[in-house]
């Protein structure tokens, strides 16, 4: 572990050299960055490249190197290309070749982690394939192939074969059609399994604060928690775009062959190398008329069954991580419509709370157009102005205003009546 978190934690570098011409300085900025470079036979070094060296590496355009770019935000992507494959996801940024892997150095957890899973299944895929070429040249290349194809041992019929080495008899593999995997494919299937930990990871601890803080708010509405809701639903938005991004990625590859087929990179360069030996043949054989015309159509014919596309193992292994990927996608999506419908309870709750207000409102506002009436009696005998009345005796007074307060309340069941059958008041 610390030798790969020393590697890793280098720091990325940018350096300019100053290139004299005609007598003339002219500052020259060459981006460098720090790679981690992950060969074929699992071993691993930190190295800083500059683009115009990883181009002629990896015959990329520096237009596929734009979107390794740490510094721009691209969107995720997997794209297969005549010598490489250019994977972007979530924290992986890497050129993948047929015998090494070319990743963006970063000091992420993450990649760490996937860094080490990318190391360890290298050697144990070379390991077991060379057992398996070499049968029973001796005890020593043997065992990798026990501790690797089963390393749990017991007396079911499985095992049988293991015994079979114990006892000097030759090797017979329990399953003999098994093809063991190129290395671009070891490394995409680590790039694609980092990148489904990372978002499962995060949609897990997305899920444990989400849950308890929607109960709450149910429970106890408040500027506190519906501040949480609303820091809890923009991650969620965030996540479930970028799940949902390599989930498109992913479809896009399984609906077209040839993007797939691009990505065998070991197959073509296979296919390279029987051409040129195709080529170099034919050009020994130029003088022999009569053999290089007999053998032109055989070539042709042998390149036809070749030119068909059977892109079956990179698809079952692009089906299981899309399995994955929408597991993720169908977390989120119950968490958001678990946001959805907290939201609408809050709603509801809110809009019985206004509706209980605007009550209030209008039982407050009849009172006060009642007592509004009663001060016009109130002021109508204020004024200074005869009135026969108030030659009368004192009982005429208390009449009068126990009259005005009696039709004020009189006036107020009979609105009180008449709001509860327009259903302006609740029961």
């Amino acid at each position: 572990m610390g030798k790969f978190t020393n590697m890793v934690e280098e720091e990325k570098g940018k350096t300019s050299t100053m290139a004299v011409r005609g007598g003339r300085r002219k500052a020259v900025a060459i981006e460098i960055m720090s790679w981690m470079i992950v060969s074929k036979t699992g071993e691993s070094a930190v190295e800083n490249i500059d683009k115009q060296s990883i181009m002629r590496r990896t015959g990329l355009p520096a237009r596929d190197l734009r979107v390794l770019d740490p510094a721009l935000s691209s969107p995720s992507s997997i794209v297969g290309r005549e010598k490489s494959i250019i994977v972007n996801l979530e924290h992986i940024k890497a050129i993948i070749t047929s015998n090494e892997a070319l990743l963006i150095n970063l000091s992420s957890p993450f990649f760490i982690r996937f860094l080490q899973d990318l190391q360890a299944r290298v050697p144990c895929n070379i390991q077991t394939s060379v057992s398996i070429g070499n049968g029973v040249d001796g005890d020593s290349e043997r065992k990798p192939l026990l501790e690797e194809a089963s390393p749990i041992r017991g007396n079911s019929p499985n095992n049988a074969w293991e015994r079979s080495f114990e006892d000097g008899a030759p090797v017979v593999a329990a399953e003999p059609d098994r093809k063991q995997l190129p290395f671009e494919f070891i490394a995409l299937e680590s790039c694609i399994e980092s990148a489904c930990t990372c978002l499962e990871y995060e949609t897990q601890r997305l899920e444990e604060e989400a849950y308890p803080a929607l109960d709450e708010l149910t429970s106890q509405i408040s500027t506190l928690n519906l501040e949480r809701v609303r820091q809890i639903k923009n991650r969620l938005v965030a996540l479930s775009g970028r799940v949902q991004k390599v989930a498109d990625q992913l479809e896009h590859l399984l609906d077209d062959d040839n993007d797939m087929a691009e990505m065998y990179l070991t197959q073509k360069l296979d296919a390279n190398l029987m051409d040129q030996a195709s080529v170099k043949e034919a050009y020994n054989s130029v003088f022999e008329e009569d053999i290089y015309q007999s053998d032109e159509p055989d070539s042709v014919q042998d390149k036809s069954p070749e030119s068909k596309l059977n892109v079956e193992e990179l698809e079952m292994l692009l089906e299981a991580y899309f399995a994955q990927i929408n597991g993720i996608l169908q977390k989120l999506s119950s968490l958001s419509e678990y946001v959805d419908d907290t939201e609408d309870y809050i709603n509801i709750m809110l809009d019985d709370k206004r509706n209980q207000l605007l009550q209030v409102s209008i039982i407050f506002n009849t009172i006060n157009m009642i007592i509004n009436a009663g001060v016009v009696v109130v002021g109508l005998f204020g004024m200074n102005i005869h009135i026969a009345l108030f030659d009368g005796q004192p009982h005429q007074f208390w009449a009068t205003s126990g009259g005005t307060v009696l039709g004020c309340i009189l006036l107020l069941l009979v609105s009180i009546w008449w709001g509860k059958n327009r259903y302006l008041f609740s029961e």
